[in-house]
């Protein structure tokens, strides 16, 4: 089995310094999580960036500074969010692809989430496909739902998508795949052949789909984006907190974690 890849979230488009006292949100504080994320164990950062104001940004300026501090402070895979926060026009969404970050999110599909609703139509996901192989970045296929693998296959018909993939599956936002073992297992035995993965547990559904995931031999992702809680009712004190938990039951269950450049290799970025 393959070394656990372990992605850090550790911002997101929603959250607020009210819910989550430790968010990070300057660049230098985003660069310092990263850093600590790195040493508890994650090899890759998956970014979203925030304003003066603290408020979800695309700003090409903002992703670059945030990037170039990362660089500065440690060696971990900068994977960029192209979602962006919901209602953001798909437009401003792919401008950081310009800076040709090793990995970035493609969302292969429309899903309600929670009250709103996250648009990705055909047309959209084309358009992000489309700048990720001409940037020569690698997309992480994100999916909300069963359905959206389907979409990305179709992608590599059109040849805007180059096998193997890597999924994400984000599971536990209301209006998408519920965060349960069961559903989990419907997604990995629906996977195309070389296909990898990862999943990407919401709130309560975080730490047990990481362990599920660690035995299946997928990858994990976690942080302040997905959760803030460390324990039922106790917030998380970092994000690094998080990572190192995963780390350490990966390593108890006999699986070795990757560092930044064996996950390169796993993934195929080197």
């Amino acid at each position: 089995m393959d070394k656990l890849i372990i992605t850090a979230a550790l911002v997101g488009a929603e959250l607020t310094r009210e819910q989550m006292p430790h968010l990070p949100v300057s660049p230098t504080e985003i660069a310092e999580a990263a850093a600590a994320a790195r040493e508890a164990g994650a090899s890759i950062v998956h970014l979203h960036v925030r304003d003066a104001k603290g408020m979800p940004t695309q700003d090409v300026a903002v992703f670059r500074e945030v990037i170039t501090q990362i660089k500065k402070r440690t060696d971990v895979i900068c994977q960029i969010s192209t979602g962006g926060a919901v209602g953001t026009p798909i437009e401003l969404r792919a401008e950081p692809l310009s800076l040709r970050p090793e990995m970035a999110t493609l969302t292969t599909g429309t899903v309600n989430f929670g009250d709103d609703v996250f648009m990705n139509e055909p047309s959209a996901i084309e358009f992000l496909a489309s700048r990720m192989k001409k940037e020569g970045v690698k997309p992480e296929i994100e999916c909300f739902d069963a359905g959206h693998m389907a979409n990305a296959l179709r992608l590599v018909k059109k040849g805007l998508v180059d096998e193997p993939l890597y999924f994400d599956f984000v599971m536990g936002v209301p209006g998408g795949i519920p965060g349960t073992v069961p559903d989990l297992m419907h997604c990995v035995a629906s996977l195309p052949a070389g296909a990898q993965w990862q999943v990407a547990g919401i709130g309560r559904a975080e730490l047990q789909l990481a362990a599920v995931a660690i035995v299946l031999g997928g990858n994990v992702r976690v942080g302040f984006e997905d959760n803030i809680y460390y324990s039922r009712g106790v917030l998380a004190d970092s994000n690094a907190q998080l990572v190192e938990r995963v780390a350490r039951i990966s390593r108890e269950l006999g699986r070795e974690v990757a560092t930044p450049d064996e996950a390169r290799k796993l993934i195929g970025l080197a």
